[in-house]
């Protein structure tokens, strides 16, 4: 399909992968397991559609709050999902990872020096390619701290009177265009402290289907919806 108002940047709020777990009898691990084939499945169809950045919120900074055991298998979880993402970067260059950069932003203080390390070694892999497209994924990200962090990087860099500019250039996201579209699963109508600063003009949609659900035929409904919106900015249509 042929759309004239494409979104260039896209957010994605992974939100129903426990409640598609409960409903089918598996376990939370399980749901999460769910959610990150939908993720791949989703990198891909946005690539396929010319979606040239997105941003996926894979683990919250309120995340930690969570039931230990859920919280461990989430981070077993990552650390296969980093070994995919080199596993794919060694495959058929026509794989779609080959032509995506990829960025994790957020505090990753909290995680091992060997995660870590896997992080930087996948971002830099990722920057020797052609790059077509760009790939966020938000880990212990919060909004809230993505701003004090810039604003806090200002003052320690000898900015005294910090404009929305020297907050803009210090975000995880510098660089790249905020989020036209943000897209949350699950029927909720929260933002959930995802990137607050960038998407104060966004499109918001709503999908009801849990994110395990979530495939190519949600995303048109979605970029369908977007297409037929007015984007004001605050002024007059």
């Amino acid at each position: 399909m042929n759309r004239t108002n494409l979104p260039t940047h896209i957010g994605f709020i992974m939100d129903g992968n426990r409640r598609w777990a409960k409903e089918k009898g598996k376990t939370a691990p399980q749901g999460h397991k769910a959610g990150a084939d939908a993720m791949e499945r989703i990198v891909e169809e946005c690539y396929a559609r010319g979606i040239r950045h997105i941003t996926f919120y894979a683990f919250s900074t309120e995340n930690w709050t969570r039931p230990p055991a859920e919280v461990s298998a989430l981070m077993t979880l990552f650390s296969h999902y980093l070994d995919k993402l080199y596993q794919r970067w060694q495959s058929s260059e026509k794989d779609v990872y080959h032509h995506t950069q990829v960025r994790f932003i957020g505090d990753l203080t909290p995680f091992n020096n060997d995660f870590r390390r896997r992080v930087e070694r996948i971002e830099r892999l990722s920057d020797e390619k052609e790059i077509r497209m760009h790939m966020n994924i938000a880990l212990n990200y919060g909004g809230r701290a993505d701003i004090v962090q810039a604003v806090n990087r200002a003052l320690a860099e000898g900015v005294t009177q910090i404009t929305e500019q020297d907050i803009a250039q210090r975000l995880y996201t510098a660089g790249q265009p905020d989020p036209d579209l943000i897209v949350r699963t699950g029927g909720e109508m929260r933002i959930s402290n995802f990137l607050l600063w960038q998407t104060s003009y966004s499109e918001y949609y709503s999908d009801p289907c849990y994110w395990p659900d979530f495939d190519g035929e949600r995303l048109d409904l979605a970029l369908d919806a977007y297409e037929a919106r007015t984007r004001k900015f605050g002024g007059n249509a």
